[in-house]
């Protein structure tokens, strides 16, 4: 019994000293902060976008996420305003990655239709993400804007040729307290969303644009929106007419 006894205790010894890894502290197995929060206005709607983070706070590779929490609040008046206040910020929607409702999936993105929107008020929205055992990450960037005035959509028309489609179109009125910046043009293939970028890299400052980039017996819908700055604020308006284009057939 004694020699067994001996034998025990000198292994759990030998045991206990194994080398040990350097302790993790458990704020470093939180997901990474997004940072890439963002919100645009498209005619009434704000649409607030952000992208997965794929990593810990500590740099481990992300697992076992669950999902998002999207907040939002209204910022007040100079006096008035309180960024740190518990009641300042209300959720907006709960992202369940399993069943995504209330967002839409862009590959590795997500994006938020905010419709509940006042003129004239000036929202801030932040985002947190959750993994499976309920930890959540520190708050994102803080992206808002304002509601402003957005500016009538063009009336669209497209001719094909042998090389591309070309859009025309006629040039509206700039908005009050405001001016045109130009046009963002946008295109879906049949089952497709129109959303979120636009063809043209930076706002077309003509009435017409030439899509050169498309495949051969496919045929592609467009519409245009006007992008117009006021109050200091970029805005589109709603989309245009939508039209159909495809390369024109050779005799």
């Amino acid at each position: 019994m004694r020699i067994f006894l001996f034998t025990l205790c000198l292994t759990v010894t030998l045991a206990g000293c194994g080398k040990k890894g350097p302790l993790v502290p458990p704020e470093a197995l939180v997901p990474a902060p997004i940072a890439d929060l963002r919100v645009e206005q498209k005619g009434e709607q704000f649409l607030v976008f952000w992208s997965r983070p794929l990593k810990e706070e500590g740099g481990g590779a992300l697992k076992d996420l669950a999902g998002f929490r999207l907040f939002r609040r209204e910022v007040l008046p100079p006096g008035e305003d309180c960024e740190e206040c518990a009641t300042a910020y209300r959720l907006v929607v709960g992202v369940d990655l399993e069943y995504p409702q209330g967002v839409a999936v862009l590959g590795n993105g997500y994006l938020f239709i905010d419709d509940d929107l006042t003129a004239g008020k000036t929202y801030r929205y932040k985002v947190l993400s959750v993994k499976k055992d309920g930890t959540a990450s520190r708050t994102s960037n803080l992206a808002g804007r304002k509601k402003v005035p957005f500016p009538l959509p063009p009336v669209l028309k497209a001719a094909s040729n042998l090389s591309g489609v070309v859009l025309e179109w006629g040039n509206v009125p700039p908005p009050a307290n405001g001016r045109i910046e130009g046009y963002n043009v946008y295109r879906k293939q049949s089952g497709e969303n129109i959303c979120c970028s636009p063809l043209n890299g930076t706002p077309v400052r003509e009435a017409t644009y030439e899509d050169k980039r498309l495949e051969w017996g496919k045929r592609y819908d467009y519409v245009v929106r006007t992008v117009a700055l006021v109050e200091g604020e970029t805005v589109e308006s709603r989309p245009s007419n939508e039209i159909q284009g495809a390369l024109a057939a050779t005799d």
